[in-house]
């Protein structure tokens, strides 16, 4: 009798924040039972460096593709965070170059508050931190950070995902990421472009992620 072979099963890797993110894209995760793995950085005392630091020494095994998902205000609010931003950056594009594990830099700007916002049809540009405080209910945005339903809380009643990649706006983006997909060989091919104008304006390229994600369960 021939033994099973055991097919080892492919997972892709997302690094972001604790707080907002980490319960958005871990409820996600449980809702939809998507493969992901998710890598939880501190950004005190290094920002964007402590991105780059545990990406680069994350291990690649068994690895679809890594989404490093950060927000962008910091770049231009605190001083050297820029020139970090800049590094993360240019590892990506490198390792995309070079054809190994796909690097999906997804850049929030100013903050996943401001995409929490576009779940919501009345959402129209206001302040972030005070529409969530007035039309969500919480008491501050720390409370809004420190919601393990938060994921709940923006997908029903009306709110959700879809109406978030619905308003984004890719000619507003600082970061793109153009790829090609080969689900038969489970490989991508990821070209990063980039536009450093563009850093500040109110933009995410979220969508990719969602959309990747989408291609390999559907």
């Amino acid at each position: 009798m021939s033994r099973k072979i055991r097919q080892t099963q492919k997972i892709f890797k997302v690094f972001c924040e604790g707080g907002t993110e980490h319960h958005y894209i871990d409820e996600l995760r449980r809702q939809k039972k998507l493969s992901i793995t998710l890598k939880l950085v501190n950004m005190e005392g290094g920002g964007y460096r402590n991105f780059l630091e545990q990406v680069r020494t994350d291990g690649t095994a068994n690895c679809l593709a890594k989404f490093i998902i950060i927000d962008g205000d910091r770049a231009i609010s605190e001083e050297g965070e820029k020139k970090n931003l800049g590094e993360l950056l240019k590892y990506c594009i490198l390792q995309n170059k070079n054809g190994r594990i796909p690097h999906f830099l997804i850049v929030n700007d100013p903050d996943f508050e401001y995409l929490a916002c576009l779940h919501t049809p009345k959402y129209n540009g206001q302040n972030a931190a005070q529409y969530l405080l007035r039309e969500l209910g919480y008491k501050s945005i720390d409370a809004f950070k420190a919601d393990k339903k938060v994921y709940h809380v923006l997908n029903t009643n009306g709110n959700s995902y879809e109406q978030m990649l619905s308003q984004l706006k890719s000619e507003n983006c600082f970061v793109i990421n153009k790829y090609s997909i080969n689900k038969k060989q489970y490989e991508m091919k990821v070209s990063t472009t980039y536009d450093w104008e563009k850093l500040g304006r109110k933009a995410s390229n979220m969508n990719e992620f969602f959309e990747v994600i989408n291609d390999f369960h559907t």
